[in-house]
């Protein structure tokens, strides 16, 4: 069995002339790179547009984190963008403010006028810290230093502008506490400076005492042996003049020339004065060193009457008008403390008194007290004005007065509260019907 196998098709001839393909490969080698150029365009594309979203989420924080109100315009006015601070102030989203007039964010028709006026005579040059008042979302009125840039093309032709604004009632808030610290300041620094002349007065008053106690004590004592030398004297002269000798001529001549007789009378006269003199000296420099003596550690018995008269003594003979006050208080009222504190603070008390009612007709306190409880109790009473209410709760707070500037510190009565607060007592203000305030200082007993 025979197979016949059929010829083989013939090898088509090569449709590329000679040398083609190399030209092909050529080809393909080209659009490879082309590909490649592509491919590192995409790349490099990709970047910038990371880059760029990059800048943008970077412009966007720095607007949202502007506490200053944006806003970019075209030519014409009209919004273009707005940062989140005048979306907050406006209570508008972006898309109501896009596209609106600038003008219609001011508050009034009287703003807008203006501000038309503003920006268009100075569109070119740019506006300055110029303020203007905004429609809040809440219907109210915001005082803003508006500043404004013209935004120009590359061949100068006005594009828009752009408008920032900064808020300026925190700014005058911040100015007014700044200012108040100040005069806080002011104010402190020259009670500081009155403290330490008040330390130095008690210094020097604690001296001037010291030094005039001697002296005093000096001359009170010779009177007081004048006093007796004086007495043997008119004896011994009463003796003479009833001797003898008496009728001498010449010595009853003497005796009227020198008018022996009246000198015998003026003598006891001069001498008590001199006597009361001296002692009413030396109670001032007792007082007066008592007043600026250093507290002492363990407290003392203290006569609240004697404190009381030495008070008023002192107010009522530096005051420029006839202050009068009336004491009525119970004999040997003594509590445990410091006497030159508690001074201080009735001298406080009655000086208040006598300021408050300088002006009345015929200004006047009554100082009353009586026991009870346990406590001596002081009431002071004047026929001034009486404390404003609002003004009660505030009364011993430190640097708080109601006096003009330069004739006040504030301290007094805080002082004297925590005075009283140290002796274990209290002190108390408040209004009497018919006018008129009154004090109320309480201090317990001392039973010794």
């Amino acid at each position: 069995m025979s197979i016949t196998v059929p010829p083989a098709d013939p090898v088509p001839e090569s449709p590329l002339p000679p040398g083609g393909e190399t030209a092909w490969i050529e080809v393909i080698q080209k659009m490879d790179e082309v590909y490649n150029d592509l491919l590192q365009y995409e790349v490099a594309l990709e970047e910038k547009n990371a880059a760029l979203e990059e800048s943008h989420q970077f412009i966007e924080s720095v607007l949202a984190s502007m506490s200053d109100i944006l806003i970019v315009c075209d030519r014409n006015g009209s919004i273009e963008e707005v940062n989140p601070s005048l979306r907050h102030i406006s209570g508008k989203t972006a898309e109501e403010l896009v596209h609106t007039p600038l003008f219609e964010l001011f508050a009034d028709d009287g703003e807008k006028a203006k501000a038309r006026d503003v920006f268009t005579r100075y569109a070119r040059e740019g506006v300055h810290d110029c303020e203007f008042f905004l429609r809040a979302g809440d219907g109210s009125t915001v005082p803003v230093s508006m500043n404004c840039t013209p935004r120009v093309s590359q061949t100068g032709k006005l594009m828009g502008m752009v408008v920032t604004g900064r808020p300026v009632g925190e700014l005058r808030k911040a100015y007014s506490a700044l200012r108040q610290a100040h005069d806080d300041l002011k104010r402190t620094q020259g009670q500081l400076l009155h403290a330490e002349k008040m330390v130095s007065l008690g210094r020097l008053v604690a001296g001037v005492a010291h030094e005039l106690n001697n002296p005093i004590s000096f001359v009170l004592g010779n009177v007081l042996s004048l006093k007796r030398y004086a007495s043997r004297l008119e004896s011994y002269l009463a003796s003479v003049h009833a001797s003898d000798a008496a009728e001498d001529g010449a010595l009853q001549a003497m005796r009227q020339e020198l008018r022996i007789d009246r000198i015998l009378a003026d003598m006891p006269h001069l001498i008590d004065g001199m006597i009361e003199g001296a002692e009413r000296t030396r109670d001032i420099v007792d007082a007066l060193k008592r007043f600026s003596a250093v507290d002492k550690a363990t407290p003392e018995q203290v006569n609240l009457n004697d404190v009381v008269e030495r008070s008023v003594r002192w107010v009522v003979q530096s005051a420029s008008a006839k202050f009068a006050v009336d004491i009525d208080l119970p004999p040997d009222l003594v509590c445990s403390g410091s006497s030159g504190q508690l001074q201080q603070v009735v001298m406080n008390l009655v000086q208040n008194a006598c300021d408050a009612t300088a002006r009345q007709p015929e200004p006047s306190l009554r100082i009353c007290g009586c026991l009870e409880q346990g406590m001596a109790v002081l009431r002071f009473i004047d026929n001034g004005p009486g404390i404003p209410a609002e003004h009660l709760n505030c009364l011993f707070e430190p640097f708080f007065t109601t006096k003009p500037v330069g004739q006040g510190t504030g301290l007094g009565l805080s002082i004297s509260y925590g005075i009283v607060d140290r002796h274990g007592g209290k002190l108390s203000a408040s209004n009497i019907a018919g006018g008129g305030a009154e004090f109320i200082l309480a201090l317990p007993v001392d039973n010794r």
